[in-house]
């Protein structure tokens, strides 16, 4: 499903990674953790074509990401969500709106698209604020708007970074059980954290990244 092969990337002058390899299977539900800086976002920026390595090769499904051609990109955002610690909704636009925008990006037609986005909002349990802006929603809400965002176009992959870090135990416990079920269906999903009460007893696959590799492997 996603294949890093011997990743090279520098960074203003900085070597985040330097032959670093990664196999991820289709329906994992990985975990990457390490220091702040040693690289955790950047991996998950080249995975979702928003920074390129040096030298190397990446892979999601058939997509070979880092020989993308600038058009092609959108097709494969499509199949790969991102969640953002930090929100990145439109404060202009209200719920319906925000989680509206990757469909109508890809040309659907409204009255499907209510579909989907009515659908998306009742799995994050959200609907009743669909006509609300993000500046009334709580913090725990808004990262709900943002799962819903990146799940509404039914991605193969959802990668998210440092999801529950604005967020207390209860937020953070109801965003990993969404993340949970969102894997329970299927999708493969990477997420960023240097939180380690979130992956300590998960008996998931983690990856510690220190020194510009997968410095080493781990079961929650």
């Amino acid at each position: 499903m996603i294949l890093l092969h011997d990743i090279t990337k520098t960074y203003k002058k900085k070597v985040v990674f330097q032959n670093l390899s990664l196999t991820v299977k289709k329906g994992e539900f990985v975990y990457i953790t390490g220091p702040s800086g040693a690289g955790k976002t950047t991996m998950l920026k080249l995975i979702y074509c928003s920074e390129y390595p040096d030298s190397g090769r990446i892979l999601v499904d058939k997509w070979e990401v880092n020989r993308l051609k600038q058009g092609t990109i959108p097709k494969l955002r499509r199949n790969v969500g991102i969640v953002f610690q930090d929100f990145k909704l439109f404060s202009n636009k209200t719920v319906f709106e925000n989680v509206a925008i990757p469909l109508r990006f890809s040309g659907m037609h409204p009255q499907k698209i209510r579909g989907y986005v009515v659908e998306m909002l009742k799995k994050v349990k959200l609907l009743h604020t669909s006509e609300n802006f993000p500046a009334y929603l709580s913090g725990g809400e808004q990262q709900r708007v943002v799962i819903a965002r990146a799940m509404v176009t039914n991605p193969l992959v959802l990668l998210a970074d440092e999801p529950t870090g604005n967020l207390d135990a209860k937020n953070a416990n109801a965003i990993m059980d969404l993340f949970n079920d969102i894997n329970a269906k299927g999708t493969t999903v990477l997420l960023a954290t240097h939180n380690a009460r979130i992956y300590e007893g998960t008996g998931r696959r983690g990856l510690f990244i220190n020194n510009k590799l997968i410095e080493k492997e781990f079961i929650g």
